[in-house]
């Protein structure tokens, strides 16, 4: 019990959480944290000061067996305790286990389509995949973590990535669509970002529609520069997501309404190792004439 309570020396909102336990609600556990009990910690120190045995109660075994499941980073336990609406409590705890995902198709859908480039980034690194050359990489990288946070996966990209490489993903998610939509943030990826004050630098104008006419012009035409360009734009939408996610994992802590939550500090965005080039992107627009 005294190496899990060690765990507790520095809190998480996974740590804050009471949700994840049986016969608790949005309303019991708010009503937990009004009674000043806003940890694990708290809630073990609080029923011993009554008299309450351990073994004796549903609650406390329960939140031992959230700090078990804690010390041994099972974050499969906690999402699938977590109701899906509180999945981005497990940013936190969890920070180093995530990789950010986006993937770019040549605009068929996910039976009859295949998948041109994937990015990811994992707080640290950038990788990029492409078809045709090391597409399959990435479904042996994939496994080196345990959360996946896109936009709109859930739907779209898992879906599409299980079924072209006929692989199940069992990983934790956190899709941000849903996130951001309960923070009153709609629409598309850039349009989220636009609303939050991100700006993407010399990629105005390009989208997931624009993305299939780069890989048409590399694939077809073998335009490096509009591989390099369609890298770019898939790497910005990975690289993205780690600041979207930082900030609407700290706008639901300011929701809750309690100052002993500890948010997360500003991320690093790192420079894309591809830049778009202009002119490739200005003459299939010309020749498409597509109007973003």
């Amino acid at each position: 019990m005294h190496d899990l309570l060690f765990v507790l020396s520095v809190l998480s909102m996974i740590q804050n959480s009471f949700i994840q336990l049986p016969g608790i609600g949005e309303k019991k556990e708010i009503s937990i944290w009004n009674d000043g009990v806003f940890s694990w910690g708290d809630y073990i120190k609080n029923k011993k000061e009554s008299g309450v045995k351990i073994d004796e109660n549903k609650s406390l075994i329960q939140v031992q067996k959230c700090l078990s499941n804690l010390a041994k980073n099972q974050v499969d336990y906690f999402y699938n305790a977590l109701p899906s609406s509180e999945e981005w409590r497990l940013f936190r705890e969890f920070k180093n286990h995530c990789l950010y995902l986006d993937i770019e198709t040549n605009g068929g859908d996910s039976f009859s389509g295949y998948i041109t480039t994937i990015a990811t980034y994992d707080g640290s690194k950038i990788k990029y995949y492409v078809n045709g050359k090391n597409l399959d990489d990435f479904i042996i990288d994939v496994f080196d973590y345990k959360i996946l946070i896109t936009y709109n996966g859930k739907s779209f990209d898992i879906p599409f990535i299980q079924n072209y490489f006929n692989v199940e993903l069992n990983h934790a998610q956190i899709d941000l669509r849903y996130t951001l939509a309960s923070l009153g943030f709609k629409g598309g990826l850039k349009s989220c970002e636009q609303q939050l004050g991100l700006r993407r630098k010399g990629l105005d104008g390009v989208d997931g529609y624009f993305a299939i006419h780069l890989w048409n012009d590399y694939y077809y035409n073998a335009n490096q520069k509009a591989l390099e360009s369609l890298l770019a734009y898939n790497i910005e939408d990975s690289i993205n997501l780690e600041k979207l996610m930082q900030i609407s994992y700290n706008m639901k802590i300011d929701n809750l309404g309690f100052e002993n939550f500890e948010k997360v500090p500003n991320c690093r965005t790192p420079s894309n190792i591809f830049q778009p080039h202009f002119e490739t992107i200005s003459k299939i627009k010309s020749k498409t004439g597509y109007n973003y």
